[in-house]
């Protein structure tokens, strides 16, 4: 109802659990999907991980727990972000919007504790060192020198205006860098572009303490 009454949102479908999501979202082929994680059949996660794998559709999980468990798990099949169900009205409308707009939901310090966690929880202990792992990801010798400075400043959680000031460029020019390194790695949108530059070692969670 809150998504319906928008005059620039149409809520095309609905579905009572996981399956019934992934099967909606191919036949419906949705900009925003909202999903929430504890369902019947398939949960929140595996359905998040099946849009992401065969549709173009942005994915926000809905949680009651803030930095619960199951975000990680969401963010790693391709979600777009998390929201809280406590949230209100207008704030789940704005992020409706921001992510069809194929920006990042997450503010830029839950964007850093959130990856920050993933990778440390994820590491193990006889992990390769920083230097080894980026010369083992093909994917950032695609990168310019400017784009991949670009990503190191996403990965800080940075917005578009304090990148270009940081870098001392325009807003516009980092617009550019930002897609320019989501079309050469295959990414989705900006919080796979962190986690990419934290699990290749480009930025590591000590170095944004």
């Amino acid at each position: 109802m809150m998504l319906a009454e928008q005059p620039d949102i149409e809520v095309v479908g609905e579905a009572a659990d996981g399956a019934e999501a992934v099967s909606a979202a191919r036949e419906l082929q949705p900009h925003v999907v909202l999903m929430d994680v504890r369902m019947p059949r398939v949960d929140g996660i595996a359905a998040t991980a099946g849009i992401c794998r065969e549709t173009a559709a942005k994915v926000l999980v809905l949680t009651t727990f803030d930095l619960d468990e199951y975000v990680y798990d969401a963010l790693r099949a391709g979600a777009s972000g998390f929201l809280l169900k406590d949230m209100r009205r207008a704030e789940l409308v704005e992020a409706v919007r921001i992510v069809s707009a194929g920006e990042s939901l997450l503010a830029p310090t839950v964007t850093r504790r959130l990856i920050s966690d993933v990778v440390r929880r994820s590491r193990p202990a006889t992990a390769p060192s920083a230097t080894a792992r980026r010369a083992g990801d093909g994917r950032l010798a695609a990168l310019t020198a400017r784009e991949r400075e670009t990503l190191c400043q996403v990965a800080r959680g940075l917005s578009n205006a304090e990148i270009a000031a940081e870098l001392f460029v325009t807003e516009h020019t980092v617009k550019t860098h930002v897609s320019s390194v989501l079309a050469k790695l295959g990414l989705r949108d900006r919080v796979q572009a962190v986690v990419l530059a934290y699990e290749s070692g480009l930025v590591t969670p000590r170095s944004q303490e």
